[in-house]
């Protein structure tokens, strides 16, 4: 696959993420009163499930000849996130406790932090 259409997809089920962490947000922050941390922690838990299955089988396809180790790609999924979710995270502490930057802005400028990280470690190591 070209890509250009790999990070086509990856933006597709990207922007699909980003709705789906902001729902979670905006529902736990303004409807629950839940802080922005413990918000920001579940909405990404919540989007991962959706976002390893559209990886593993539309982005990052194998080839019909290759088999694939799922649970291997799940720990390497799991640690790709990790990665990832933790430098979203550190931004977004950085800008909401060190600059003080609005919450909802900066839960928002973290999603291309994370997106960013998230698509090379998934490429390089889960579904290399």
């Amino acid at each position: 696959m070209k890509e250009s259409r790999r990070i086509f997809r990856f933006a597709i089920i990207g922007t699909l993420n980003a709705l789906i962490i902001a729902a979670v947000i905006w529902l736990m922050m303004d409807e629950l009163d839940i802080d922005y941390m413990l918000s920001n922690v579940t909405a990404y838990i919540v989007a991962q499930t959706h976002n390893f299955i559209w990886c593993k089988y539309w982005i990052f396809p194998l080839d019909k000849e290759k088999k694939s180790n799922t649970w291997r790609q799940v720990l390497l999924f799991s640690i790709a996130f990790g990665i990832a979710y933790l430098a979203q995270f550190l931004f977004l502490v950085v800008l909401v406790e060190g600059l003080n930057c609005d919450e909802y802005l900066a839960q928002f400028l973290g999603l291309f932090i994370y997106g960013g990280v998230n698509f090379i470690m998934n490429k390089k190591v889960t579904f290399k």
